[in-house]
């Protein structure tokens, strides 16, 4: 059975059938709490507990540490972005862990930032070290893979597009909030990945709602074993798995991508800069982003992400 860790400002908890349970521990971070699953076991068992509405929680995932994204990873929003499936790469991007925020905190859009998206995505917690040239198999991949979050990687389009500046435009403070729950698998629960549902609303209108299964790209395995040939990481890192279809930025229609590639390129980003404010899918101020993962049947449940957008 999974075991869902909360974190509040002093203390780590375990969500329980009937509220929450503090875990006895000095861990200071998400690393560390991993490490100690004695007492993250013991909080398990425990009958003492606090309604669960009285905890205010913070991310799981602790900071600083490596925020590692992989880019167009799902079949649908490759598809809605222009591409073909067959031709995309397994590719990485870098977040700043800077950007982990709450799962009901605000999401803050930067005044100069005009188009802002979502993308509600799996988030992978590294349960131990993994240095570079380690061997991940299908046999040892819970080894390595301690838990699922919740993660939704925010995104400044007029950022990201003219300038293909991935890491500005997705690293800005509260662009990756996180949790609430950080659900720790073994390895017969981490088998049922595929299983996952993904839904994402705004101000109650559902925007993404897909399953991992028939649409993921490259699945857990297939990232770590990537990363490892480059990347050293460590227990506490996170990693996010990418979106399904249905963000706000879509790919044009085909005549009108064509005769924007024969234009110089200011006059190219001003005539889509223009669509794009038209486009009543970028959040505003006030939006209520409410974002889910779960198995249909619920036995695999990361909770829910309540998070207002706040315009500086």
């Amino acid at each position: 059975m999974t075991i869902s860790v909360l974190r509040t400002a002093d203390a780590w908890w375990v969500k329980t059938p009937t509220g929450a349970a503090k875990i006895d521990t000095t861990a200071a971070t998400t690393g560390e709490l991993i490490a100690d699953s004695a007492a993250v076991h013991a909080a398990a068992a425990r009958t003492e507990t606090v309604a669960l509405d009285t905890l205010e929680l913070l991310s799981p995932v602790t900071r600083p540490c490596r925020v590692v994204a992989q880019m167009t990873n799902f079949e649908s929003h490759v598809r809605d972005a222009g591409m073909d499936p067959r031709t995309v790469p397994l590719t990485f991007f870098r977040k700043a862990s800077a950007s982990i925020s709450g799962p009901f905190d605000d999401v803050v859009k930067p005044r100069h930032v005009q188009l802002l998206d979502y993308e509600v995505e799996i988030g992978l917690v590294i349960g131990r070290s993994l240095p570079v040239g380690t061997a991940v198999t299908d046999a040892n991949l819970a080894e390595y893979v301690a838990g699922l979050v919740i993660t939704n990687d925010v995104s400044a389009r007029d950022i990201q597009l003219p300038q293909t500046q991935f890491y500005e435009a997705k690293s800005y403070p509260t662009f990756t909030p996180v949790g609430p729950e950080l659900v720790l698998l073994d390895f017969d629960e981490l088998a049922r990945f595929g299983e996952l549902r993904l839904r994402l609303s705004v101000n109650g209108e559902e925007r993404q709602n897909a399953l991992v299964e028939g649409d993921m790209l490259y699945r857990p395995l297939q990232a770590l074993q990537a990363l490892s040939r480059f990347q050293d990481l460590s227990a506490g890192d996170l990693i996010l798995t990418g979106t399904p279809v249905g963000t706000a930025l879509s790919a044009p229609p085909k005549p009108i991508e064509i005769i924007g590639n024969l234009l110089p390129p200011a006059v190219k980003w001003k005539a889509f800069f223009k669509r794009q404010a038209s486009n009543p899918k970028y959040l505003r101020d006030g939006d209520l982003i409410e974002a889910g993962v779960a198995t249909d049947d619920g036995a695999i449940d990361l909770g829910t992400q309540r998070m207002r957008v706040r315009h500086t």
